[in-house]
Parts: C-alpha cells; sequence; structure tokens
C-alpha cells in the first residue's frame, strides 16, 4: 500500500522499492556540470533595471539645482545599510533639498532609485566613483 500525502500518491512509496526511476536512467548527479557561460551569468533583471534608470544618469557631474546639502559616506556598508542610513537623514534636509549618497554596494545602483519612487522622492542623479556610486536624492516630502 502507498502513502498519501494531501491526496498525492508518492512515488516510490509502492512495493518492490521502485524508486521511480529506470534501472539504467542517468541522474542529474551523474553527468558532468557543464561550465556557466558569461552570458548567464548576467541578470536580463539587472540589465533590466539600470536600462529604465538610465534617465537618472548624469556621468561625472551634478545637474543644476542638484547641489547636495547632506552626504552620505555609505562605501563599504552592505545593502539595505546604505537604504536605512538614507531613509533616517532625509528628514534632517528641507522639502526639495537634496541627498547625496556615496555606495560600492551593487545592489544600491538599483536599490537607491526603487527606494525614491517607493517613497515619492527623486533620484536627481547617478554619478561613477573610482569605486562605487554618488547618488543624489530630492526628497518630495
Amino acid at each position: 500500500m502507498s502513502r498519501t500525502w494531501l491526496g498525492r500518491r508518492e512515488k516510490g512509496s509502492g512495493r518492490g522499492g521502485d524508486s521511480g526511476r529506470a534501472a539504467g536512467a542517468a541522474s542529474s548527479a551523474d553527468s558532468p556540470a557543464s561550465p556557466a557561460s558569461p552570458s548567464s551569468l548576467t541578470s536580463p533583471v539587472t540589465e533590466a533595471a539600470r536600462a529604465a534608470a538610465a534617465g537618472a544618469w548624469v556621468p561625472g557631474e551634478v545637474p543644476p539645482g542638484a547641489t547636495p546639502l547632506l552626504t552620505i559616506d555609505a562605501l563599504g556598508r552592505k545593502c539595505p545599510i546604505p537604504i536605512i542610513m538614507l531613509a533616517a537623514q532625509i528628514r534632517d534636509v528641507p522639502v526639495g533639498g537634496v541627498i547625496a549618497v556615496l555606495a560600492d554596494d551593487p545592489a544600491v545602483y538599483t536599490d537607491v532609485p526603487a527606494w525614491c519612487a517607493l517613497k515619492s522622492h527623486e533620484c536627481v542623479f547617478r554619478a561613477d566613483l573610482p569605486s562605487g556610486w554618488a547618488f543624489g536624492v530630492r526628497r518630495g516630502y
């Protein structure tokens, strides 16, 4: 008699020790793993997010009217710490003021613009640094 779990019959629980696999069939553990190709290491989600956020890109300069009033140095800190630091200090600038966030964690590249959209703030610039990025966030409320 076979066992059932939530009305489903389990394979291999019947008589005779049949595991549901043919005697000579190779499993995935038996076959050698193929090396990862460079294209499989690139996430299409990350690339799509970078392409969608490209409108905020200002290479190497701060746009007029976006001079930061406060700078958060989150270099060397992993997410979500830079976002937590930004959320804690955004109240320290007046509405319409800009905070600069310096960060080098790859997750920050998409997290800061996403957080800005979620919280109704504006990511006014993003610039490459020798190690990481600088983001400008304009307080929305």
